[in-house]
């Protein structure tokens, strides 16, 4: 059996869409897109109920610091039946297509 991974450019990202950042926790804190569910890739699992409720019925899109992390996570939530897109290019290519990032620290944003 053949499986496609979802995946689209950040330019394809609905403004409202909602996000899931599975970076960690220091990679958060440098900077992220704002309003995005932060869950580090090795809680995916024990926190998924908080996942499908960031979610809701919408299309979830993924995002880690270049897309392997989140591809990974893409494909689990897939496979439990989510409507999940992996995000190409992670925040390196968010910050590229000019997309805005947040950072706690009040810093610039460094990738």
């Amino acid at each position: 059996m053949s499986f496609s991974l979802p995946t689209v450019t950040p330019d394809a990202v609905p403004t409202a869409a909602p996000l899931l950042d599975v970076r960690e926790d220091d990679e958060w804190a440098a900077g992220h897109v704002e309003g995005a569910l932060h869950i580090p890739i090795g809680q995916v699992v024990e926190r998924i109920g908080e996942i499908t409720e960031h979610a809701g019925d919408q299309r979830l899109y993924i995002l880690c610091k270049v897309g392997g992390r989140s591809a990974q996570v893409t494909a689990y939530l897939a496979q439990q039946g989510m409507d999940a897109v992996n995000v190409d290019g992670g925040l390196h290519a968010w910050e590229s297509s000019g997309r805005p990032l947040t950072s706690e620290r009040g810093d610039p944003f460094v990738l």
